[in-house]
């Protein structure tokens, strides 16, 4: 088997997984990753032959920008303080104590080579925990949490590794330096995502075509990643911020082809994407544990004590933090998006996967230092690092579902639907007054003035039935039947001229290219 045949049938994997998942209750990351276990233990398998330093630029870009459009940037304004006690001030705390332990453990271990260790251990991988959550009907707040958690500590932990790792290259190592660094970073990726988001902006009015504009929003986060990378700024970052300005001003309400094509499309790159990051994980996990020798037992010592470090450092900072968010939400009275009981916290804790960011980062571990000698103990920092992602990612993904089931955890169905017939009150409301507008514009039959009103009560109707008393609900209820009824039957007429169609794209004289448009127009009226 060669590499090309290994990535297809990581890539077959990403697809079954999803299912399969949704069947056994489990995630399809955890799913992905022992599967890669799986294929390494193989012996006709090879090994990964992927440089570690295009793992970064190549996964992290869409992944985090198909995680990015799930939120907005007004959600984030409105969370900025829970994210700030809850996640990035985390990942400073984890990267110390990590540091501090690791630098007792291992010896000759440098305090700098000791704290990149905690910064690459210390994200949460955002994949993971959005997938699992999202999986397993969490509160949508929660959801919120962790996506913001995910998104931001990924940019905290790679800057904080990046100035460790500089440390131990160069030999030296300066905190003003070093903040100096953190904050040229953030601005430097500030403004590049705010550029790159301004010009996608306008490069997707100008393409028009859904196709077009579709294939644009896959480069975006690349040439946003790159490109800050190059001035010295944080990739990751300014990947986040094109993303978060393309969901508030890069969407046109009438753009429908373009939203659908565009959702299908990062569902797509998602999953795929999803599925070889955490495939490579499995492969690599298998890889790194095969350390031969007594140091086996040793290494695997170290590796447990971090893991613990890092998996009692978050229920220690999220408890009294939470309660810190509570008490601040109080007493300001915003709409914080913080956990509201101590289960919602221990889930939130459990939640704490590593995964891609990690892996990356440790494989990114350079060989040598300035001066050509050995970068300290890089073997057993990558192998400690291992032991943490396995730990964490297949431990607690197995068993986050369990724990949440046990702590009966779930969304609060109560407050969708509230939020479901604000929409609809204010959807119909504006389709009442844009009719109001058009009737005094223009004459319109009565009949055909009365049918239109009884669309826009419609149009909300559809949204939350609850608009509705209980006699016109059940006149609701009868009309949906007899549409169904209608619908149906269009389908199969349509589908019926779908087949005639495309029939004769096989016969002779037949042009491919008119037969394709034709048949696109059917199924954008059957998509109607």
């Amino acid at each position: 088997m060669d590499q090309l045949a290994l990535l297809i049938l990581l890539l077959l994997g990403a697809l079954l997984t999803v299912p399969l998942g949704d069947r056994l209750g489990l995630p399809a990351p955890v799913l992905m990753t022992l599967f890669g276990i799986v294929l390494a233990l193989l012996p006709f398998v090879p090994d990964v032959e992927l440089p570690p330093e295009l793992i970064l630029p190549l996964v992290l870009p869409p992944l985090l920008y198909a995680t990015a459009q799930r939120t907005s940037w007004r959600q984030f304004a409105a969370n900025v303080r829970p994210i700030l006690l809850l996640a990035v001030a985390l990942v400073f705390v984890t990267t110390a104590a990590v540091g501090v332990v690791a630098g007792a453990l291992v010896p000759g271990l440098p305090l700098a080579a000791a704290l990149a260790l905690g910064a690459l251990v210390a994200p949460p991988d955002p994949v993971a925990a959005t997938a699992v959550a999202g999986s397993l009907g969490l509160p949508r707040r929660l959801v919120s949490i962790l996506e913001g958690e995910g998104l931001f500590n990924d940019v905290t932990a790679i800057v904080l590794y990046h100035v460790a790792v500089a440390a131990v290259v160069s030999g030296s190592f300066s905190w003003p330096e070093a903040l100096l660094e953190f904050v040229l970073s953030a601005v430097v990726a500030l403004v590049a995502g705010l550029v790159i988001g301004w010009l996608a902006t306008r490069l997707i009015d100008l393409l028009e075509d859904a196709t077009l504009q579709t294939g644009l929003t896959l480069l975006v986060p690349f040439v946003a990643y790159v490109l800050a990378e190059e001035l010295h700024g944080s990739g990751v970052l300014a990947v986040l911020v094109t993303a978060l300005y393309l969901t508030e001003f890069g969407k046109d309400a009438d753009d429908v082809m373009g939203r659908l094509a565009g959702q299908t499309f990062w569902q797509v790159v998602d999953t795929l994407v999803t599925g070889i990051a955490f495939g490579l994980i499995g492969l690599e996990l298998v890889h790194v544990f095969g350390t031969p020798g007594a140091r086996l037992g040793t290494m695997l010592g170290w590796g447990a004590a971090v893991l613990g470090v890092v998996v009692a450092v978050r229920l220690l900072w999220l408890l009294p933090a939470t309660w810190v968010a509570k008490k601040l939400h109080r007493l300001r009275d915003v709409a914080e998006e913080i956990p509201m009981s101590w289960r919602e916290t221990v889930v939130m804790w459990w939640s704490g996967m590593r995964g891609v960011a990690s892996v990356a980062l440790a494989l990114a571990l350079p060989l040598h230092t300035a001066d050509g000698a050995p970068f300290p103990a890089r073997e057993e920092l990558v192998f400690i690092a291992f032991c943490v992602i396995l730990g964490t990612l297949v431990v607690q993904g197995l068993t986050l579902p369990w724990l949440v089931n046990r702590l009966g955890v779930e969304a609060d169905a109560d407050a969708e639907r509230r939020l479901e017939r604000e929409l609809a009150i204010r959807a119909t409301g504006a389709a009442k007054r844009r009719l109001k507008e058009i009737e005094e514009a223009e004459e319109l039959p009565e009949e055909v003035q009365e049918r239109l009103l009884r669309g826009a009560y419609d149009i909300g109707a559809r949204i939350s039935p609850d608009l509705l008393g209980e006699d016109r609900r059940d006149a609701l209820v009868k009309r949906a039947q007899r549409l169904r009824e209608v619908h149906r039957i269009q389908r199969e007429m349509m589908s019926a001229a779908r087949h005639a169609v495309l029939a004769a794209r096989s016969e002779p004289g037949a042009d491919p290219e008119v037969v394709d448009r034709v048949l696109r127009q059917l199924d954008v009226r059957s998509m109607r």
